[in-house]
């Protein structure tokens, strides 16, 4: 049996302690942070005794977007701008859609060199003037149309590099004003508003094999619980959006939810996510998780079947070639002048 979650490590290796924990609870993936990274052949041994500690071909999931969000950067993998200033830095609608397949497919080409094979990205979440800074040149755009088109190519990107996508933030985060992982946003947009811009964004790529949860209330649908642990909303996400992948949290650890790591993993599976996410390898609250969380649902090894059908493996490709070819779209190159 498969336990509903994904759990992450304390360090760059494995210890005994943690190779024994997933061993036994059988945790349906991993999550990978800077704490785990230092060089590509350390990197490669630590998804390899990952996989091992669980005896299958699990996914090994990172965060790797670019701007403050990558976990892998100099002296041993490419720095990228944040995806806003790319997306801004195009000369043309048609070459920001092509500049963000070429960069996430360079990235897929970096992760699968090491053995991580899902990319948490793209983001549909809508950049608006008063989005919180932790998010917003995150964001790709400002409108459904321009972030459904980027967002499209950030997933081809990634898949034909071999790496699945994580759709983020599902419904939508760009209207949050603060930092779910100190606390919790509350959203009073009006549910028509929504439905029209933020919703609609996600709605376009309702297709793609996985999704994660955002930790906001919206109040005019639900104002009592966050997304993640609604039912109403986790109802909405896959009845009104459409989305038919494999859902997971945002972390639980963030300060948006409160109880303890089983409350909120239970509540957040209560409310049909399919996987919790955990994330910063606290050994005793994985634990806790280890003993305390279900198996996954049949439907939720459903969907983790066809999301993980969909790996594939890349055809070769000349990353000089299409580092040049992105240079070329992007005012400043492919990586730009400006990281911060």
């Amino acid at each position: 049996m498969t336990l509903a979650a994904i759990f992450g490590c304390a360090g760059p290796t494995l210890s005994p302690a943690e190779r024994a924990l997933f061993a036994e609870a059988q945790p349906w993936g991993f999550i990978l942070f800077a704490r785990n990274v230092e060089t590509p052949l350390q990197l490669m041994r630590l998804t390899s005794a990952l996989r091992e500690a669980v005896g299958r071909d699990a996914p090994i999931l990172i965060d790797q977007e670019g701007g403050r969000v990558q976990r892998m950067g100099p002296p041993h993998w490419r720095l990228w701008r944040p995806p806003l200033d790319q997306m801004r830095a195009a000369t043309s609608p048609g070459a920001a859609a092509r500049a963000m397949t070429l960069r996430y497919r360079i990235i897929a080409e970096e992760l699968r060199a090491v053995g991580i094979d899902v990319n948490c990205a793209p983001l549909a979440d809508l950049a608006r003037p008063d989005t919180h800074p932790i998010l917003k040149n995150r964001c790709y755009g400002t409108e459904p149309v321009a972030v459904i088109g980027a967002a499209r190519a950030v997933a081809e990107g990634l898949m034909a590099g071999g790496v699945l996508p994580v759709l983020k933030h599902i419904p939508g985060h760009g209207r949050a004003t603060a930092d779910s992982h100190l606390e919790l946003p509350q959203v009073e947009t009006p549910a028509d508003v929504l439905e029209a811009e933020d919703f609609a964004a996600f709605r376009g790529l309702s297709d793609l094999p996985l999704g994660m949860t955002a930790h906001i209330v919206y109040s005019a649908i639900d104002p009592r619980a966050p997304a993640t642990c609604s039912p109403t909303m986790i109802r909405l996400i896959r009845e009104r959006i459409g989305f038919g992948g494999l859902l997971m949290t945002d972390d639980i650890a963030m300060a948006a939810l409160t109880g303890s790591p089983s409350e909120r993993g239970h509540a957040a599976l209560a409310a049909g996510c399919d996987l919790v996410l955990h994330c910063n390898g606290a050994f005793d609250e994985m634990r806790a998780l280890a003993a305390d969380l279900p198996p996954m649902t049949a439907g939720g090894e459903a969907r983790a079947a066809a999301a993980l059908a969909a790996r594939r493996r890349p055809a070769p490709v000349d990353i000089a070639a299409l580092e040049v070819e992105l240079d070329g779209l992007l005012a400043g190159g492919a990586h730009g002048r400006d990281h911060g």
